[in-house]
């Protein structure tokens, strides 16, 4: 209880989707440039699909309806060190809950806490603003609008004008604070235990990494780092409240 106290405290205080038949990602691999492209400098750079770099450290969903499955496996994956897959968390949810509205209108947030009491684990949703989500720093399940379409998403990150998600249908990502509040219910689905563990993974760094970068950034930096090994000079690069309500449940 102390625990539950912890998170609640420190609150206090179906799916748009394109998903293809496959995912169809390169592996990663290495790219050579020339003396000529690199001005003299002979550099080999680490190149990654920006497919798998979104989808490293975010559940992808198989079907139209499973955002809701996949955003779970996300947060007790990658927020609090429980490997857990799409469809362990498909299987379970539609095996005790009505599989048939599940199919044509997705998950709740009512199966989505069922499935973590059968595991053990208390959850529920707080009603509240953003800046009070930075403050307790927990990830959690949120559910935005998406063109008409109702798209679950683990918000893991905040800065003061970005929201970082891990969206179950394009990966990591960000979007605009402003335009996250206009499509965002403005509910957050959480875990109430292991808080110590959860705070550990939000706001990481190489998930804001994933963000996509300006196309001669990474040349440039990777010269950098070259050049700067080698004993030349290193050149500057410029790269481009209220409290809230608990829920219905």
């Amino acid at each position: 209880m102390a625990r539950v106290a912890v998170v609640a405290a420190a609150l206090l205080a179906g799916c748009a989707t394109d998903v293809p038949g496959r995912d169809g990602a390169a592996a990663p691999g290495r790219v050579a440039l020339t003396e000529t492209a690199t001005g003299g400098a002979s550099l080999t750079l680490p190149v990654q699909d920006f497919r798998s770099r979104r989808f490293a450290r975010t559940v992808r969903q198989r079907f139209d309806y499973s955002c809701g499955s996949a955003a779970l496996a996300t947060l007790l994956t990658y927020h609090y060190g429980m490997p857990t897959s799409e469809e362990e968390v498909l299987r379970d949810m539609m095996t005790h809950g009505d599989a048939e509205r599940i199919r044509s209108a997705g998950f709740s947030l009512l199966d989505m806490r069922d499935y973590l009491a059968r595991r053990g684990l208390r959850s529920n949703g707080y009603r509240l603003p953003l800046a009070r989500l930075a403050q307790a720093r927990i990830p959690g399940i949120a559910l935005i609008d998406n063109n008409g379409y109702r798209h679950f998403v683990v918000v893991r990150g905040l800065s003061e004008d970005r929201v970082l998600i891990a969206d179950p249908n394009l990966g990591t990502r960000t979007m605009p604070r402003v335009r996250f509040e206009e499509a965002w219910s403005g509910v957050l689905f959480v875990i109430l235990d292991h808080p110590e563990i959860a705070q550990a993974s939000f706001n990481l760094g190489e998930d804001w990494n994933v963000r996509p970068r300006a196309p001669g950034s990474l040349v440039r930096e990777a010269m950098d780092r070259g050049l700067h090994g080698l004993g030349m000079p290193s050149p500057i690069l410029l790269n481009g409240g209220e409290p809230p309500t608990r829920w219905f449940f």
